[in-house]
């Protein structure tokens, strides 16, 4: 038996409470991650290559043979040329906020970040929590990139 499809208002509350769980779980959750940089076990945003979201238009995985260390943590690249390109501009490909959840820095909290709920708007990289956390942050993104801007001096603080 198929499952009849959910209506958009419902899609749209099942969104939020995902993202309330998820601020919930952040509200109780000690520090993510040493560092300035949002990473697990030393690891920028996963393993994946940050230039690639830019010239590939797609999360791709790094490989250990391409690495920059910077922020506190190791950024691993596809290739020998997206790892030149970031050394020399790191800023440039860096996802905002530390690699942190964009969403969550909006709402000022910090939480971890999935490589495929990713928005490249105005030139920048944003990653969320999950691809139904994006949804929301793309509901309004120039509002939340200007919360977020507001919060993230206090949240870098915190790392």
């Amino acid at each position: 038996m198929d499952k009849p499809a959910l209506s958009h208002p419902v899609r749209r509350l099942a969104r939020r409470a995902v993202v309330l769980a998820m601020l919930g779980w952040l509200s109780a959750a000690p520090a993510l991650a040493a560092g300035e940089a949002f990473n697990v076990d030393g690891i920028a945003i996963r393993g994946y290559d940050p230039v690639a979201y830019f010239n590939k238009g797609e999360p791709t995985r790094g490989s250990k043979a391409y690495t920059y260390f910077w922020q506190g943590a190791t950024w691993q690249f596809l290739n020998a040329r997206n790892r030149d390109a970031f050394s020399r501009s790191p800023e440039r490909y860096a996802p905002q906020y530390g690699g942190y959840c964009a969403y969550a820095a909006s709402k000022n909290a910090l939480a971890p970040t999935d490589p495929h709920a990713f928005t490249v708007h105005q030139g920048k990289l944003y990653l969320n929590f999950s691809p139904e956390v994006r949804e929301t942050w793309r509901e309004d993104v120039p509002g939340n990139v200007r919360k977020a801007d507001g919060y993230w001096p206090s949240l870098r603080r915190r790392l």
